[in-house]
């Protein structure tokens, strides 16, 4: 997400967490930064645990503030 502008100027961030919400169907995307020494199996695992925050808070936002 970002922009670049016609004076050469640009601003950027990585989304590693997102929701899309399309009709009554919820689409979670999570990702990590992969270095040159990362471990795959601790990668994949952390983008699971960001997954699960990600359909907790859809979970709670489902059920209300009752």
């Amino acid at each position: 997400v970002g922009y670049f502008s016609f004076n050469g100027n640009m601003d950027m961030a990585i989304t590693i967490r997102t929701i899309v919400l399309k009709g009554n169907t919820a689409f979670v995307q999570a990702g990590a930064g992969i270095v040159a020494d990362s471990v795959p199996e601790r990668e994949y695992q952390e983008t699971v645990n960001k997954a699960k925050a990600l359909l907790t808070a859809i979970e709670m936002a489902s059920q209300g503030l009752d």
